[in-house]
């Protein structure tokens, strides 16, 4: 199995963590701008609906590490109203096939298409959904990133009023012929991501963080059924990963990477541009993994910036700088924005504040 920082996997402490992981190079999150619906949106599979037509389909997903473009073409189309978070998915495949009927269990040992959301864009508290060809759901609450060793994923968590159907444009399960591949439609109600009775959390004219991953297997065909393919040893060979918005390194589990999803109320075309003080956070985020790298070698952490990068740390043409504060429980690190001129702080298990 690849470094995949799975819930359940890790949870039953199948993988090491390694909290550092970093790409070569420099990561730039996709943008959508999600439109709202006032044509219904009935969730069945079919991606001709009204509604559908009206949205734009996503740049087509690529490798989640190094980009390279994948062997099957996947794209996703987004819309909401005040209910609903509404996604489709167009997934090429030439083999359709999945096994696993029953919910919450690993979903991903199928080929699978995955949703990731973090609706306040700090990392914490954030949401996966994965769903097969049969449309067998596995969604979990996670309450940090999976770096942060004190691991809390709630398995048991389930999105209320969930729906979801697939359209197999082929036949599942069927090794005698050759697919088109598989469309999956959702409705995820906003009311599974309230933090709280009163929460008004219908993000109009805002953005969530957001990413989505495709995990397509290898496969072989035994006694005429699907199966993951194994090496000469008999292991499972290594999943892809296909995603949205690049990763840089094989890790969903890095929520300050995903893509920006805009919620405008707007009925027609509407743009975004990603916000200076959100650059600004991406430069936090890597010396946070610096300090990550740092402890791992000299078991403290850094006391200096000068310990983290012998570089200028600059956003769109201003130099940014970073103090760096050491605590008995950690560090923070600070820095003011020169757009804002707002002060976000990053501390030792990569949460994100401001004042």
């Amino acid at each position: 199995m690849s470094l995949k920082f799975k819930g359940l996997t890790v949870a039953f402490g199948l993988l090491s963590i390694i909290g550092y992981s970093q790409s070569k190079n420099t990561i730039v999150p996709k943008t959508y701008v999600a439109s709202k619906t006032v044509t219904p949106v009935v969730i069945d599979g079919d991606q001709s609906d009204a509604a559908w037509n009206k949205a734009d389909w996503t740049d087509l997903f690529e490798d989640i590490e190094n980009g390279v473009k994948p062997k099957y073409a996947t794209k996703v189309k987004m819309l909401w109203d005040d209910t609903n978070f509404y996604i489709l998915a167009k997934l090429e495949e030439s083999h359709v096939w999945a096994n696993l009927k029953q919910r919450d269990t690993i979903i991903f040992y199928n080929n699978d298409f995955e949703v990731f959301v973090d609706p306040d864009s700090d990392t914490f508290n954030y949401y996966e959904l994965e769903i097969n060809s049969l449309n067998t759901a596995w969604d979990l609450f996670l309450s940090k990133p999976y770096r942060e060793e004190d691991k809390v994923v709630l398995n048991d968590w389930n999105i209320p009023g969930l729906k979801s159907a697939v359209k197999i444009n082929g036949t599942l399960n069927n090794p005698n012929d050759t697919d088109e591949g598989w469309v999956l439609e959702m409705a995820i109600p906003w009311a599974s991501y309230k933090t709280s009775y009163f929460d008004q959390n219908v993000p109009v004219d805002k953005f969530w963080r957001v990413n989505f991953s495709r995990v397509n297997w290898q496969h072989d065909i035994k006694n005429g059924s699907y199966e993951r393919k194994k090496d000469a040893e008999g292991k499972f060979l290594p999943e892809y990963n296909w995603v949205w918005s690049p990763m840089g390194v094989i890790d969903m589990h890095e929520p300050e990477k995903w893509g920006y999803v805009y919620f405008s109320s707007k009925e027609g075309k509407d743009s975004f541009t990603i916000p200076q003080d959100e650059k600004v956070k991406w430069e936090l985020y890597s010396l946070y993994r610096a300090q990550k790298k740092y402890f791992a070698t000299h078991k403290t952490w850094a006391k200096s910036l000068a310990d983290l990068t012998n570089k200028s740390i600059i956003v769109d043409g201003k130099i940014l700088k970073p103090i760096v504060e050491n605590h008995a429980a950690g560090y923070n690190i600070l820095v003011k924005s020169p757009f804002s001129n707002q002060t976000f702080i990053i501390r030792q298990d990569g949460k994100i504040t401001s004042k």
